[in-house]
């Protein structure tokens, strides 16, 4: 029995309507069963997730699952599946999404061949019966570029504003050089100040095309669709990510990009906020407010002259009380 080629990470909580979708794709990923590892992490469930991944572990070559009692949130699952990465490879997929056949295939092949830091992919958005192809926002394919040139510029979609960990490979170089963990504790937006140091600390990477990851979105599970204390971590995840731009050596270069999406996504928020509770929406608006006070004045006032009309009115009384706006 060989080292299996990559590792995949799978972290899921009460996922059991669609977990047995997800593992029996994994199951086709490559012609030799034995290049696959599967590290799958029950995060406290309170339905059969955890049964399923164990009935389907006994189908894998190289597989552990994780069991937690209590949920400790998808950042620390992630990184507890980081801590039994075998082979040269590793990837990450979520409970409620599936990957056509091959996928993991084509990505070690490709991951060799460039001989890059990590590889990223489009992906396939599904609504209901609608399924979307949505692209990874740079224009180079299978070409090996810096992952700090993906980054600008600040008011379009780059590389950074796709922050999705399961669209893609990376090698496990990653890993060694701490660039792999997310932040422990967050529960939503642990993405943001992952892709963030990934590319500014990250030596090449490439946008490559492959068998598709099917994301299925508008699942009622999902932190993107409920509104309770969790969503305040997105509050946190900027703010970290604000402080990892501060200390790179080209901060003034990557300033605009952060405030610019930390002004987006504060506008975002501050709308979703209108269906919480009283309580819970006072305290989103107040760490929009912390957060927004801690960017530098005068990105803050170039980017306000960018936003639309919309968002600049809903972020218009929070930036007065931090003294952003006159």
């Amino acid at each position: 029995m060989r080292t299996p080629l990559v590792t995949v990470i799978l972290p899921a909580k009460d996922a059991a309507p669609f977990i047995g979708t997800t593992l029996e794709t994994l199951l086709r990923q490559f012609d030799d069963p034995d290049a696959l590892k599967l590290v799958a992490i029950d995060d406290g469930s309170s339905d059969d997730t955890g049964v399923q991944m164990r009935r389907y572990a006994e189908r894998f070559t190289h597989a552990e699952v994780i069991t937690n009692p209590r949920a400790v949130g998808l950042a620390s699952a992630r990184n507890q599946g980081l801590a039994h990465v075998e082979g040269d490879a590793f990837c990450f997929i979520d409970g409620d999404d599936w990957m056509q056949p091959h996928r993991l295939q084509v990505l070690a092949s490709r991951l060799r061949d460039l001989d890059c830091d990590f590889l990223r992919t489009d992906h396939v958005r599904v609504t209901g019966a609608e399924r979307k192809i949505v692209r990874a926002p740079f224009a180079w394919r299978g070409t090996v570029a810096s992952p700090r040139d993906a980054i600008l510029p600040a008011d379009d979609t780059t590389m950074v504003d796709y922050p999705y960990a399961w669209a893609g490979i990376f090698h496990r170089r990653i890993i060694d050089r701490g660039l792999a963990a997310f932040p422990e504790g967050l529960f939503t937006a642990e993405d943001r100040p992952w892709i963030w140091r990934l590319h500014l600390q990250a030596e090449s990477f490439a946008v490559v095309d492959a068998p598709a990851l099917l994301y299925r979105r508008g699942v009622s599970t999902s932190l993107t669709q409920v509104r309770d204390q969790r969503q305040l971590d997105f509050v946190r995840a900027l703010a970290q990510t604000v402080e990892i731009v501060k200390q790179d050596a080209e901060a003034a270069r990557f300033m605009p990009k952060v405030v610019w999406t930390a002004l987006a996504l504060s506008s975002h928020h501050m709308v979703r906020s209108r269906r919480m509770p009283p309580l819970l929406r006072g305290e989103m608006r107040r760490g929009i407010r912390d957060l927004l006070a801690i960017l530098p004045a005068r990105e803050v006032a170039v980017a306000l002259e960018r936003l639309d009309g919309p968002r600049r009115r809903v972020l218009a009384r929070t930036l007065r009380g931090t003294g952003e706006m006159r």
